[in-house]
């Protein structure tokens, strides 16, 4: 329909997520028309962020180094771990300025209808971490959708047995959301009033 290189880029843009057809073609069409210096500007960005950043080699956040500014934070408890799906849920959950400890990342959270069981998590990793940084409290911070609380079920039977609290953001996340769409005060109040499973 578009000429080859502009169909291209919209075929590329609809396969971010949220972005439908009809966005990805202004959003082309606007790259079209902006200055040449800021669409190279976005595309070094682009460049930059895959070249550039890693998972940290500890808690699997993104970093630009071997650990991130997190796990090598000295006035951060290393005894309390705060366990999510994602690395973008921690800067949900920094936002709050309620948590002092240290986080890990599951890379997703249980769904064997989709294929991801234990094994597709980083669930090892984590239990390498409990002897190695005497961790006490694990917070589970998966988002509260049936994923999420069975995968928050399954750290509490598969770490309690090693001496380790298991806890769970009280109330205050909508059932079935998301952890992007929560606010900064809701999740602190969440995170002050957590439970254990």
């Amino acid at each position: 329909m578009f000429e080859r290189p502009v169909q291209r880029l919209i075929d590329e843009l609809t396969r971010l997520p949220g972005v439908g057809r009809k966005s990805a073609q202004r959003l082309a069409f606007h790259l079209l028309n902006v200055d040449e210096a800021d669409a190279r500007c976005l595309a070094q960005a682009i460049v930059d962020l895959r070249e550039q950043t890693a998972f940290c080699s500890r808690c699997y956040n993104v970093t630009s180094g071997v650990e991130c500014s997190i796990c090598v934070d000295p006035r951060r408890d290393p005894a309390v771990i705060c366990v999510v799906e994602r690395p973008q849920d921690i800067a949900v959950i920094e936002r709050t300025r309620e948590f002092k400890g240290r986080y890990h990342v599951l890379g997703g959270a249980l769904s064997p209808i989709d294929g991801v069981g234990p094994a597709q998590l980083r669930i090892e990793e984590l239990r390498s971490r409990v002897p190695t940084e005497s961790i006490t409290e694990m917070i589970i911070a998966t988002n509260p959708t049936i994923e999420g609380d069975t995968t928050a079920m399954y750290l509490a039977r598969r770490f309690k047995p090693l001496g380790v609290t298991v806890t769970r953001p009280a109330s205050g996340l909508p059932v079935g959301g998301d952890m992007d769409y929560a606010d900064e005060i809701t999740l602190g109040r969440a995170l002050t009033g957590r439970r254990e499973i």
